[in-house]
């Protein structure tokens, strides 16, 4: 474990672990932020984050993309050596995560204060902004955490939310948010709004990795992301409380203060999304920012948004698969893992023990019931014990070889879904399903099997002796 003070050191650990690119040729906004960005997700597994220095028409400005952006600075994020693997990432999360809850630490000043902006605030000036794809309708701030709290009870420390929203910039103090139905901040406004009240909120820029990775975490409602951070970093985590009662993380870049305006809504969109297509125009609140708050030439960092695999899918995968994993294996104890890698978890396979006949089916209908899938997950492949649902090649022979499509794919109509997946009909209502890829028990006594192939005796001492050889073979 590893407890970042700021996102400048976590930045100069990349650096040290030569995961931090830095670009010192002249480049333009548009189209350069996004092409470097989209190259840099090609480069595999140990991609580096990008940190852009020459931007025409700015001075001393200084743009951070791809920070998540592979394996090894997700290891590092989470205090890990570089090298550790996906499957070994995800079991090391979850342990952490179960280690919930963890402490706050207010401390009273942090370097975002160095600068005050109170008035006149023209965010045109203050951010580089630009679009990430060209058909975006707008510049979006897409890597932000957003902190509220809930007005029915503000004082309940686990029930305010820190979630990562994409927020289109309006004019020079306005920003659209996405709230969508299933994520808590969504909950607050009704509640807000429900008082005839603005709500309250703080949008923090330019965070410490851990808090980011929390903030796109599906957590339960009454679990406070950074009580969860401070697990994660085995520390308590470090917030500074403004006026209004938020918590702010200390090591941020940039703060905006602001409130989202009651039963005020406003066209948002389009935008290049996360299944790799543009959304429509939606009504979506509007926020107002009354302060900002930075420190002296701030670093602005950015993800990049398009067809999957990019930075985004890197941030949401096990943030995604950790939580899942938690509350049905709290459920069924048979379950072993889950991967919801894949486009924010709209497919996902879980591995498990079966009990009985059906019991596969069950396991997949726990996973549409949690939090994250209600209104994501849509395709759930479940597979035996004995198949690594992180190794696709493994996942594939038991879809091979251990369904048969009449009695094994349980198909569920009209459920809620992420208006942002294109196949939803209408926008927001998709039918899901079920696929049990596990092997046929009692009473279920379909298919014809007989033993399954063993591994040659002697495999694992080999793979050691060519790993070796072959790391003597790349010197």
């Amino acid at each position: 474990m590893r407890a970042y003070q700021d996102f400048r050191e976590f930045l100069s650990v990349l650096e040290q672990q030569k995961q931090l690119l830095r670009i010192t040729d002249p480049v333009s906004l548009e189209p350069d932020m996004a092409a470097a960005s989209a190259a840099a997700t090609k480069l595999g597994n140990r991609s580096p984050a990008l940190m852009f220095n020459n931007v025409a028409g700015y001075q001393n400005t200084q743009i951070v993309t791809n920070v998540h952006g592979s394996w090894a600075n997700h290891a590092l994020a989470l205090g890990m050596d570089p090298d550790t693997g996906v499957r070994d990432q995800f079991l090391e999360f979850v342990r952490r995560y179960r280690m919930f809850p963890g402490q706050l630490e207010r401390v009273s000043s942090a370097p975002w204060q160095e600068v005050v902006i109170d008035k006149d605030i023209n965010l045109f000036e203050i951010l580089p902004l630009f679009r990430w794809n060209h058909g975006d309708g707008g510049f979006f701030i897409d890597k932000p955490c957003v902190i509220s709290r809930d007005p029915d009870d503000w004082n309940n420390d686990d029930v305010e939310n820190v979630g990562v929203y994409r927020l289109q910039v309006k004019d020079k103090n306005h920003l659209g948010i996405q709230t969508v139905p299933q994520h808590d901040i969504a909950i607050q406004l009704a509640h807000a709004e429900a008082r005839g009240e603005d709500l309250p909120i703080a949008i923090a820029l330019g965070n410490e990795p851990v808090i980011t990775l929390m903030g796109a975490t599906p957590m339960l409602y009454t679990q406070l992301e950074y009580k969860m951070a401070a697990v994660m970093q085995g520390q308590p985590y470090r917030v500074v409380q403004n006026a209004k009662g938020l918590d702010i993380p200390y090591g941020s870049e940039m703060v905006l203060e602001g409130r989202i305006l009651a039963r005020k809504r406003q066209p948002e969109g389009p935008f290049g999304e996360f299944p790799g297509y543009y959304s429509g125009c939606h009504q979506y609140p509007l926020i107002e920012i009354d302060r900002v708050l930075h420190r002296k030439d701030p670093i602005y960092e950015s993800v990049y948004v398009g067809r999957p695999w990019t930075e985004l899918d890197y941030l949401q995968a096990l943030t995604t698969s950790a939580p899942i994993f938690d509350q049905v294996n709290a459920t069924f104890p048979e379950v072993l893992a889950v991967n919801a890698l894949y486009t924010h978890g709209l497919v996902l396979i879980v591995s498990t023990r079966v009990r009985y006949g059906g019991f596969a089916k069950a396991v997949g209908l726990r996973v549409l019931s949690t939090p994250h899938g209600l209104g994501y997950a849509k395709v759930i492949i479940v597979v035996d014990a004995d198949v690594d649902p992180f190794d696709l090649n493994q996942v594939m022979w038991a879809m091979s070889v251990r369904v048969n499509p009449a009695g094994d794919v349980l198909m569920l109509p009209n459920l809620a879904e992420n208006l942002l997946d294109p196949a939803c009909q209408p926008s927001g209502m998709v039918t899901k399903m079920i696929i049990d890829a596990t092997m046929p028990v009692p009473p279920d006594n379909r298919g014809d099997y007989g033993e399954i192939l063993e591994t040659p005796m002697g495999t694992d001492t080999w793979l050691q002796k060519l790993e070796a050889l072959t790391k003597e073979l790349q010197k």
